[in-house]
């Protein structure tokens, strides 16, 4: 008994292990799909705000807040470059308050 226990096992075990690999690396790809994509559209949102508010020559507080926030996620994503230097630029902008 024993020894058909420890055939199985030394069959099975593999077998759902490859399964359970195979599984954690679709789930990678799935991850660095969703990433890519999320930064995406965070770099886009970022450059929207950036021409908007260089064009108009300062930028709500909240508006700034918003940019921020998603360049410090954009940033943990990966992203870096000419979004960098967006940042710089709209940290050089005037910052209205409430009813400016």
């Amino acid at each position: 008994m024993k020894e058909l226990l420890f055939q199985t096992y030394t069959i099975v075990l593999p077998i759902l292990l490859g399964y359970i690999v195979w599984l954690l690396k679709n789930q990678k790809k799935d991850r660095d799909a969703n990433s890519k994509g999320t930064m995406l559209l965070l770099r886009v949102q970022l450059i929207e705000y950036h021409d908007k508010y260089m064009r108009l020559g300062s930028i709500p507080s909240y508006a700034y807040e918003n940019f921020c926030e998603m360049y410090n996620a954009y940033h943990k994503l990966g992203g870096n470059g000419m979004i960098t230097k967006m940042m710089h630029e709209i940290e050089e902008l005037h910052l209205r308050g409430k009813g400016e």
